[in-house]
């Protein structure tokens, strides 16, 4: 019986763009690609960024010496160093003028006394005497009341000047962060673009890189479209039926190696043994059953 293979193979030039297409596969995916070339990046700080940077580490502590200024002004002394420098000058010119309308009164009384009858005697002693008590009374109330009234000056002028300086060491901060706030906000600006930039960059060295790629995989799709949708190309190969010679000496040969080494074991010819087939002498060429003989 005769025996047929058929087989489907695509069209000629659909098989000739597979093999095109393995080959190029074949030797792109041989060579690694290159990453570091669309690899992430991270833009720099902007000088404006390190400006602030720098400007917010000096200003760590920058309200110190405000506060220290300040602490100067307070406490027991901190008055003195707010006294008029002409305060000395002030008390003696006023003591000075006092002193002298004390005298002028003193003048009066002997005047007085005198003019009573009383010059030297008793009266005119105890008048002088009440006076000079009465006098130095009111000279060290004067002489107090404006030491007094110096040192209620100066210690408002260091109460005023603590104030001013304990308000500057939390201005001078804040005036601090509001310029490295606006240097950072503009060097955040430029480090943003500057990062889309490098992302714009990464991008076109990623499509550049991976554009083979991309390429041979529209390739790709192409082929296999043809393949799916292109009708294929039938092939057949048949095997003839066997002759009658070679089904016969194929029976014989199958019959002979089952039965003949049971039913004749075989003739020994110049010390070979040579088994022949069993029952199938007849069908052997004459010149085969010759030559067993």
């Amino acid at each position: 019986m005769a025996v047929t293979t058929q087989r489907t193979l695509p069209a000629q030039f659909i098989e000739d763009l597979g093999k095109d297409y393995g080959t190029q596969l074949a030797g792109l995916t041989a060579v690694p690609l290159d990453t570091s070339r669309f690899a992430p990046q991270v833009a720099a700080q902007d000088p404006l960024q390190t400006q602030a940077y720098t400007l917010g580490q000096a200003g760590v502590g920058a309200y110190e010496p405000y506060i220290t200024q300040a602490g100067a002004y307070s406490g027991p002394t901190g008055y003195q160093q707010f006294t008029s420098p002409y305060q000395q000058d002030i008390i003696d010119t006023t003591m000075a003028d006092f002193d002298t309308q004390a005298a002028k009164q003193m003048s009066g009384i002997g005047q007085l006394a005198a003019m009573s009858g009383n010059l030297g005697g008793g009266r005119e002693g105890v008048m002088r005497s009440e006076y000079m008590t009465q006098s130095d009374k009111n000279r060290a109330g004067i002489l107090a009341n404006l030491r007094q009234q110096m040192f209620g000056q100066a210690q408002g002028l260091a109460g005023q000047a603590f104030n001013q300086q304990t308000a500057l060491a939390g201005q001078v901060p804040a005036l601090q962060a509001q310029d490295i706030s606006q240097l950072g906000q503009l060097g955040g600006i430029q480090q943003a673009q500057a990062q889309a930039q490098l992302g714009a960059q990464q991008e076109a060295n990623r499509m550049q890189a991976m554009e083979p790629y991309d390429r041979l995989g529209i390739y790709g799709q192409g082929v296999t479209g043809l393949i799916s949708g292109y009708p294929g190309q039938y092939q057949s190969m048949s095997q003839p039926n066997p002759t009658a010679l070679q089904t016969a000496l194929g029976t014989a040969s199958v019959l002979g190696g089952i039965y003949g080494n049971i039913q004749n074991p075989g003739a020994t010819r110049g010390g070979t043994t040579q088994v022949l087939p069993f029952g199938a002498r007849n069908m052997y060429p004459s010149w085969l059953a010759e030559a067993d003989r």
